[in-house]
C-alpha cells in the first residue's frame, strides 16, 4: 500500500439526548459510504465515530430517571452501537468522551493551553442553552430565544476560564482565504462569518462550576471542563495524542474529513481550528457541513409524529434500500426530505424495476438460452449498440471517482444508474429472445457475456452505497475476487468465457403501500416509555416478577423481522405460550429447540411485529453478543412449569 493512501474520517461523537431517527443515522451513513469508496480505491483507512457524554444537560436527565450519568450514556451507547450494527456502519473506532483515555488526554490539554497563557481565569456572565450547550451574547439571540434551537436561555454568573478564542480570528480568516477547500460548502463558510466574526470573535468559555458530569480540570478540580473542549479533541485523542502511544496520530493525522451537521459547523469551523493553532497541530484537511433531513418538509418531531426509528423502514424493506434513498435523494450538503411515499417509488423504480430486473432477465436468459454457462467470443465484431454500452461503462467509473472525490455522493450514484439504464436499454435493442429463436447462437453469447459484464461493472461502486447487495449479485453471476477489484471496474472483458451464472433471489421485491407498512407498534413504544423510566426498585417490587422453568418447544422466523423468533414454550399450562424473542442475530432454530430455558410469565402483553408475545426470557449480553439463561437439567429434576426463587 502506497504510503501517502491514508484516509482519516469522522463524524462527530453524538450526544445521547433522545432517541434514533432517520436524520441521526444520516452522516454517519454518509462517512460509511465515503470510508467505503476510499478502501475500494486502496487506502489505509481510519473511521470514528463516538458518543459525546458528558455535560449539564445529561447530567439532568440522568437525574430524572433515577439513574447515573455513567448508565444513561452506557444504556445510549448499547443502543447506538446497535443501530450501527444494523445499518453495518464499518467505523474503525466508537470512542467515548467517559473512556479514561480520552479523560486524561483532555485534562493534559487543558493544562498545555493554561500553561501557554491560552486559557485564563475569569468570571462568565452570559446567556446559556442548557439543550445545546452553547453560551450566547444577547445581540446573537433571536427574538430573545436560542438561535439554534429556539428554547428558553437562562443568565449564568460563575468564575470560568476562558479559550482565548479572539486572538485567533486573524489567523482563522487568513487561512480560509489561503485554503477555500477547508470549509465547504462555500455558503456556510459565508454565513459563519457573517455571524461571528464580522461581530467580533469573543474568548470562549471552557469551564463550569456548576457542572459535576464532566472532565475535572487538574488543578483546579472545582471546574469541570466545557463540553465543546471536551468532545472536540476527541478527533486526536482517540489517535494517542498526549500519549507515549501515538503511532496513529503521526500517521492518521490531519484527518482529511470531518464530517458534520450544520447546526455544529461553527464549533468545528471556529473553535476546533483555533485550539489546534494553540496547540501547534496542523488542521484537518477540510470540514464539511451538510443539512437537515426532514420528512415531509417538517423537521424530525414527535409533535410532527415524523420521529421513527430508522429500524422501522429497514424491518419493512431492507438496510440497503433505506441506505440508497438517504444516499440518492439527498444533494450532499443541502437539506434533504424524506417521504415515506417517495422511499416506496423509489424501491419500486430504481431498485426493483431497474437494478433488480436487470440482474434477474440476464441471469434468467443466460440460464434458459446457455444453461448458465457465459461464452466470450473476442472474434465477432461488435456492433454499434455493443460500443455504446461497452464506451458507457467505461466511462461510469471515471465519472463516478470524479464526484466521490467532490463530495457529490447522489451525483456518482446517479452515474451508476445511467449504465442501469443503458444496459436495460439494450436487452430491448439486441432482443435476445429474438437471437435464441432465430438460433443465432454467436451472436447472443457476444450480447449475454456483455450483459454480464456490464453487470459486474455496476456492482463494483455499488459496494460503496449497499452492505448486502453487490455480494448478492457477484454470487448470482459467478465472479472471482479478482474479477471485483476496484481497477478491474475500468476494462470491459474482465468475465472469462465458461463462468457460470445462477438465477438468485429477487433483490428488491416490490413494495405495497398499505396502513401496515412503516407502522410503529403501539404496545412496543409503551413497553420502551415504561423501560425509559426504571430506576431502583424494592424487594417487594422484585417479589412481584414471575420466573417460570419453561421449554422451547417449536421456534419459527417472525416474517415481518430480521431479528425476532416467534416461539413456543412449555412453561406447564395446558397450552403452550408464544412468546417473541430477538434472538435471530444469536441463535439458529436447532440451537433453541428443547432447551429449557428461565421465563418472566407475568409481563404484559406485548405486540411485536402483528405477533402478540406472552412473557420474556432471560438472557444477558450487549449489541454484540448475546447469551440465553440455558438451565443445566442432565438429571431431569427440573420440572416445566417450576417456579424460581
Amino acid at each position: 500500500m502506497e504510503e501517502n493512501k491514508k484516509y482519516y474520517i469522522t463524524t462527530p461523537i453524538y450526544y445521547p439526548s433522545g432517541d434514533f431517527h432517520v436524520g441521526t443515522c444520516y452522516c454517519t451513513l454518509m462517512a460509511d459510504t465515503l470510508a467505503r469508496y476510499k478502501r475500494l480505491r486502496g487506502y489505509d483507512v481510519f473511521f470514528m465515530t463516538g458518543t459525546d457524554e458528558h455535560g449539564q444537560k445529561i447530567q439532568e436527565k440522568a437525574k430524572a430517571q433515577g439513574i447515573t450519568p455513567k448508565q444513561y450514556v452506557n444504556n445510549f451507547t448499547v443502543r447506538a452501537k446497535e443501530l450501527w450494527k444494523i445499518l453495518d456502519i464499518s467505523y474503525d473506532r466508537y470512542m467515548r468522551t467517559t473512556d479514561d483515555y480520552h479523560v486524561k488526554a483532555v485534562q493534559k490539554i487543558f493544562e498545555k493551553l493554561l500553561k501557554k497563557g491560552d486559557i485564563y481565569k475569569g468570571e462568565y456572565k452570559g446567556l446559556y442553552c442548557t439543550p445545546c450547550e452553547s453560551f450566547w451574547t444577547e445581540t446573537q439571540l433571536v427574538d430573545g430565544k436560542c438561535p439554534d434551537c429556539g428554547r428558553e436561555v437562562k443568565e449564568v454568573k460563575e468564575e470560568s476560564y476562558f479559550f482565548r478564542l479572539s486572538k485567533y480570528a486573524d489567523r482563522l480568516l487568513k487561512y480560509y482565504d489561503e485554503h477555500p477547500e477547508f470549509l465547504e460548502p462555500e455558503k456556510r463558510k459565508n454565513e459563519m462569518i457573517k455571524n461571528f466574526f464580522d461581530k467580533g470573535l469573543e474568548d470562549l468559555c471552557v469551564t463550569r462550576t456548576t457542572v459535576e458530569w464532566g472532565i475535572k480540570v487538574l488543578s483546579d478540580p472545582k471546574h469541570t471542563v466545557y463540553v465543546w473542549l471536551d468532545a472536540l479533541t476527541n478527533y486526536i485523542t482517540a489517535l494517542g495524542y498526549t500519549t507515549d502511544n501515538d503511532e496513529m496520530m503521526k500517521k492518521y493525522w490531519p484527518a482529511d474529513l470531518h464530517l458534520v451537521g450544520k447546526e455544529i459547523f461553527r464549533f468545528h469551523s471556529i473553535i476546533w481550528p483555533a485550539i489546534l493553532m494553540a496547540l501547534d497541530l496542523p488542521l484537518p484537511k477540510k470540514i464539511f457541513g451538510h443539512g437537515w433531513l426532514l420528512v415531509n418538509g417538517n423537521k424530525i418531531s414527535k409533535s410532527f409524529g415524523n420521529y421513527k426509528d430508522p429500524r422501522v423502514y429497514i424491518r419493512d424493506t431492507s438496510v440497503d434500500a433505506l441506505r440508497y434513498y438517504l444516499i440518492k435523494e439527498v444533494t450532499f450538503g443541502e437539506d434533504g426530505n424524506f417521504s415515506e411515499d417517495l422511499f416506496v417509488e423509489k424501491i419500486n423504480s430504481d431498485l426493483s424495476n431497474d437494478l433488480g430486473n436487470l440482474v434477474s432477465r440476464v441471469t434468467a436468459m443466460v440460464e434458459k438460452y446457455n444453461d448458465g454457462i457465459v461464452v466470450k467470443n473476442e472474434k465477432l465484431p461488435t456492433e454499434d449498440i455493443d460500443n455504446d454500452l461497452i464506451e458507457t461503462a467505461k466511462s461510469t467509473i471515471a465519472n463516478f471517482e470524479k464526484y466521490m472525490d467532490d463530495l457529490k455522493t447522489n451525483a456518482a450514484i446517479s452515474e451508476i444508474w445511467k449504465l442501469i439504464s443503458k444496459a436495460n436499454k439494450y436487452i430491448d435493442l439486441s432482443m435476445p429472445w429474438i437471437l435464441a429463436k432465430e438460433n443465432n447462437k454467436d451472436r447472443l453469447n457476444q450480447v449475454l457475456y456483455n450483459l454480464v459484464e456490464t453487470i459486474r461493472i455496476i456492482a463494483i461502486p455499488l459496494q460503496c452505497f449497499f452492505v448486502e447487495t453487490p455480494k448478492k449479485i457477484f454470487d448470482q453471476i459467478g465472479v472471482k475476487a479478482e474479477e471485483v477489484a476496484w481497477d478491474s471496474a475500468k476494462s470491459f472483458g474482465v468475465i472469462k468465457s465458461g463462468t457460470r451464472v445462477s438465477k438468485g433471489e429477487i433483490l428488491f421485491p416490490r413494495i405495497e403501500k398499505t396502513e401496515e407498512l412503516f407502522k410503529v407498534e403501539e404496545e412496543t413504544e409503551k413497553v420502551e416509555d415504561e423501560e425509559d423510566k426504571k430506576g431502583i426498585i424494592t424487594i417487594d417490587e422484585l417479589d412481584k416478577v414471575e420466573l417460570k422453568v419453561g421449554q422451547i418447544k417449536e421456534v419459527e422466523k417472525v416474517a415481518k423481522s430480521k431479528k425476532l423468533y416467534k416461539l413456543q414454550v412449555d412453561v406447564g399450562e395446558k397450552e403452550l405460550r408464544t412468546i417473541v424473542s430477538g434472538l435471530v442475530p444469536y441463535y439458529k432454530e436447532e440451537e433453541l429447540k428443547d432447551k429449557q430455558v428461565v421465563v418472566v410469565t407475568n409481563l404484559k402483553p406485548a405486540k411485536l411485529c402483528g405477533v402478540e408475545s406472552n412473557g420474556m426470557l432471560l438472557a444477558a449480553g450487549d449489541y454484540d453478543v448475546v447469551k440465553l439463561l440455558v438451565l443445566d437439567n442432565n438429571n431431569g429434576t427440573l420440572e416445566n412449569g417450576a417456579n424460581i426463587h
